[in-house]
C-alpha cells in the first residue's frame, strides 16, 4: 500500500487523525507537509516521523478557514518542492457543542465555516494548483462523521458540517474526476482524539454499547483507511464514503 515518493498535505496535523495519518504515510514512504493553526503542535507531529524523508518535511501555519492563509500555504509549498502535493487529507476541524435550542450564532458559524467552508477552500486552492501542474493520480481524502449521517444530541452544527463535507466530496469527485484527481470521504465513528476526550465520561459509557466492537477507535485505524485512499491500491476507488466505525 505504497505512497513512496509521493508529497502528502494533512490539515489538523498537530493532534488526532491528522496526526497519526502523518505518521502512516510517512510510514509508507511519503514527504510530508503538516498544516495546523496551531504550528508547534504541527512541529512536534514533523518531529515525531520516523522516516527517510526527514529532511523533506515541512511543517507550516494554516487556517484552513483563510483563503489567504491557505494561499499562502500552497505558496511556501511551491517554493520548498516546486510542485503541490499529490496527496490532500482535510483532518481539521473543530466543534462547538450545545443544544440546537441554546446553541449561538456564532458557535455555528465557526463550525460550518472550519469544517465544510475550509474543507472547500483547501480543495479548490490545491486541486487548481494539482491541474495546473498536470500533477498525475492525486487523491484527495476527507474526513466526515458518522454523525453526519445520522445526527447526533447536541451537535447540531457540527453534523450539518460534516454531512456537507460528505457531498463536497462526492460533487468533486465528479468534477475532479477528467483531471485525474480522486476523492474520497471517510465517516470516522467515535475515535480516541483530543475532540473526543472533551466529551463526559459518563456519556462515552453509555455509547459503547452501541459500538459492535466494544471499544472507540484508534486515530491510527482511521490513518489507515485514508493511507489505502491515498495509494495506488484503491484506484478505482472515487467518490465513496467509507464508514469506520466500528459498527456503530
Amino acid at each position: 500500500m505504497s505512497v513512496l515518493g509521493k508529497l502528502a498535505l494533512v490539515t489538523g496535523a498537530a493532534s488526532g487523525i491528522g496526526r497519526a495519518t502523518c505518521r502512516i504515510l510517512a510510514d509508507e514512504g511519503a514527504a510530508i507537509i503538516a498544516a495546523d493553526c496551531n504550528l508547534s503542535g504541527a512541529k512536534d507531529t514533523i518531529g515525531s516521523l520516523k522516516s527517510s524523508h526527514n529532511n523533506e518535511n515541512l511543517a507550516l501555519t494554516m487556517a484552513v478557514d483563510e483563503s489567504s492563509s491557505v494561499k499562502k500555504g500552497l505558496k511556501l509549498i511551491l517554493e520548498q518542492y516546486s510542485k503541490p502535493p499529490s496527496i490532500v487529507v482535510n483532518c481539521a476541524g473543530i466543534t462547538r457543542d450545545n443544544f440546537l435550542l441554546k446553541m449561538s450564532e456564532q458557535d455555528f458559524d465557526d463550525v460550518i465555516r472550519v469544517n465544510l467552508k475550509g474543507t472547500f477552500l483547501v480543495m479548490q486552492t490545491f486541486a487548481n494548483a494539482v491541474i495546473q501542474y498536470k500533477i498525475n493520480n492525486a487523491s484527495f481524502i476527507n474526513i466526515a462523521s458518522i454523525v453526519g449521517k445520522h445526527g447526533n444530541i447536541g451537535q447540531a452544527n457540527y453534523c450539518a458540517s460534516k454531512a456537507g463535507v460528505e457531498l463536497l466530496t462526492k460533487t468533486a469527485s465528479k468534477e475532479f474526476g477528467k483531471f485525474g484527481i480522486r476523492c474520497n470521504v471517510i465517516l470516522p465513528g467515535f475515535t480516541d482524539t483530543p475532540m473526543v476526550k472533551m466529551v463526559p465520561e459518563k456519556v462515552k459509557q453509555k455509547l459503547i454499547p452501541f459500538i459492535s466492537a466494544g471499544r472507540f477507535g484508534l486515530p491510527e485505524e482511521i490513518a489507515q483507511t485514508i493511507a489505502f485512499l491515498a495509494s495506488e491500491k484503491s484506484s478505482y476507488v472515487n467518490g465513496a464514503s467509507i464508514e469506520v466505525t466500528g459498527g456503530f
